[in-house]
C-alpha cells in the first residue's frame, strides 16, 4: 500500500522569512502599540493641532502691534499719573477703547524694555494708532498740550485777551500773575509786569499749567534768546536789557515792514541823542487800548507814564513784547539823519530829516494833514 504525500502548503499561509506574522494577542494580554504613520490622518490632525495652539498667541500677537484698535473715530485725552504701572496704563487704555488687549500691551512694553521708561502726563490718542505709536508718544513724553503763539510786538493786555479767546486763561487772572511781585522777583525782572519779557514765540499750555507756570516758560526762552545773541552786545554798547527791551517794544509797534526796523531805530536813537521827545503814537495808547495805527487828539494829550508825547527820553518800561528782529534793530540802527516818519498806507514809511520835508510828507500821504509846528514836532505826523 502506497504512503500518501502529504498536501503542498498553501502559498498565502507560508510567511516570507522578512516578514511578521500577526499573531493575535492572547487572553490577558496588552495589544502591541501602533506604529507611528506620519500619513495616518489622526496623526496629521494632533499635529495641526498642536501647531494651532502653539502659533495662535504668536499670531495674535503680531496682528495686535500691526493693526489698529479702530478707525480714528475714537479720540481720548488719558491723564496717566506719576507712579502709574505699565498694568495701570494698558488696562485704562484698553476701557477707552484705544488698544484691544491690555495683556498683550503690557508684554510688548516688556518685550522692548520700555517698561519703565513710560512718562506721566496727559496724552491724546485714538483708536487709529498701533501700539507702537502709542508707547513712543509716552517714551518721548509727547504729553497733549494746547498750541498757543504769542505775536511779535503783542502787549500782555493783547496776550491775555487772546489767552481768553482761546479758552485757556481767563484774562484777568493772567494779568495778576504778569505783575505778581512774587513772580517778578522770582523771574529777577525789575519792573511791575513780565511786559517785554514775553518772548514771542509758539508754547505747549498742558493742562497742569497755570498762567505763572506759562510765564516761566515764556520769559525763560526769552532768557535764553537774550543770552544768546544780545547780552554781549549790549555789555559792549553799554546799555542795560530793559533799556534795550523798551527800545525795542516801540520799534517792533511802528514797524509793520521788518525791513524797516532799523530805520525806525535810528530815528528814535537820533531824537534820544537831540533830546527831541520820542512822540511814538503807540506809547500813547499802552494800557488804554491796543494801537491800530490811528491816534486821536485827546489820546496824544492823555497824561499817562508812557506817553512819550507828555514825557521826555524812554517810557518807564516796555509797551510790548518784541521779537528779536527788533532788538536786533534796537542795538544796531541804521546810519541815517532822519528825525521823522509818515505812514504811506502800503505799510512803509516815508523818512523825513527836517521839518519841511515831514510836513510835507504828510500833506502827501495823509489827506488833510495839518502842518506841525511845535518845538518838538511829531515823530509820525499823525496829528
Amino acid at each position: 500500500m502506497t504512503t500518501p504525500e502529504p498536501a503542498d502548503t498553501p502559498a498565502e499561509a507560508v510567511s516570507s522569512p522578512t516578514e511578521t506574522a500577526t499573531v493575535p494577542p492572547a487572553d490577558g494580554a496588552k495589544p502591541r502599540p501602533r506604529r507611528f504613520d506620519p500619513r495616518d490622518r489622526r496623526t496629521l490632525t494632533a499635529v495641526a493641532l498642536l501647531l494651532v495652539l502653539l502659533l495662535a498667541p504668536l499670531l495674535r500677537f503680531a496682528l495686535f502691534l500691526s493693526l489698529p484698535a479702530g478707525t480714528g473715530k475714537n479720540v481720548r485725552v488719558l491723564d496717566f499719573e506719576k507712579g502709574y504701572t505699565p498694568r495701570r496704563i494698558a488696562d485704562e487704555l484698553e476701557r477707552a477703547g484705544i488698544i484691544s488687549s491690555a495683556r498683550l500691551f503690557v508684554i510688548f512694553t516688556r518685550l522692548s524694555g520700555d517698561a519703565g521708561r513710560l512718562k506721566a502726563g496727559e496724552y491724546q490718542l485714538s483708536d487709529a494708532m498701533r501700539p507702537s505709536e502709542i508707547l513712543r508718544k509716552m517714551v518721548n513724553g509727547e504729553v497733549y498740550a494746547e498750541r498757543f503763539a504769542v505775536p511779535e510786538g503783542y502787549s500782555i493786555y493783547q496776550v491775555a485777551e487772546l489767552l481768553e479767546e482761546r479758552r485757556i486763561f481767563r484774562r484777568d487772572a493772567f494779568l495778576r500773575a504778569a505783575g505778581d511781585p512774587k513772580l517778578l522777583a522770582e523771574l529777577g525782572i525789575d519792573g511791575k509786569s513780565v511786559e517785554g519779557y514775553l518772548f514771542p514765540s509758539t508754547y505747549n499750555v498742558t493742562k497742569k499749567m497755570d498762567e505763572a507756570a506759562l510765564i516761566r516758560t515764556m520769559v525763560a526762552h526769552g532768557d535764553k534768546v537774550y543770552a544768546e545773541r544780545f547780552a554781549a552786545e549790549a555789555r559792549r554798547l553799554g546799555v542795560s536789557r530793559r533799556e534795550i527791551t523798551i527800545l525795542a517794544s516801540l520799534i517792533e509797534k511802528e514797524a509793520v515792514s521788518p525791513a524797516e526796523r532799523p530805520l525806525i531805530s535810528s530815528v528814535f536813537h537820533n531824537r534820544l541823542r537831540k533830546g527831541m521827545r520820542l512822540q511814538s503814537d503807540p506809547t500813547a495808547l499802552y494800557g488804554i487800548r491796543a494801537f491800530g495805527g490811528n491816534v486821536t487828539k485827546r489820546d496824544i494829550e492823555r497824561a499817562t507814564p508812557y506817553n512819550t508825547y507828555i514825557i521826555s527820553g524812554l517810557p518807564p518800561g516796555p509797551i510790548g513784547n518784541p521779537s528779536e528782529g527788533a532788538m536786533e534793530a534796537a542795538l544796531h540802527p541804521a546810519q541815517t539823519p532822519y528825525l521823522y516818519f509818515v505812514a504811506k498806507g502800503d505799510g512803509t514809511h516815508l523818512f523825513s530829516t527836517t521839518l519841511d520835508e515831514h510836513n510835507a510828507a504828510v500833506r502827501t500821504y495823509l489827506r488833510g494833514g495839518a502842518e506841525l509846528r511845535t518845538e518838538h514836532p511829531s515823530i509820525t505826523g499823525s496829528r
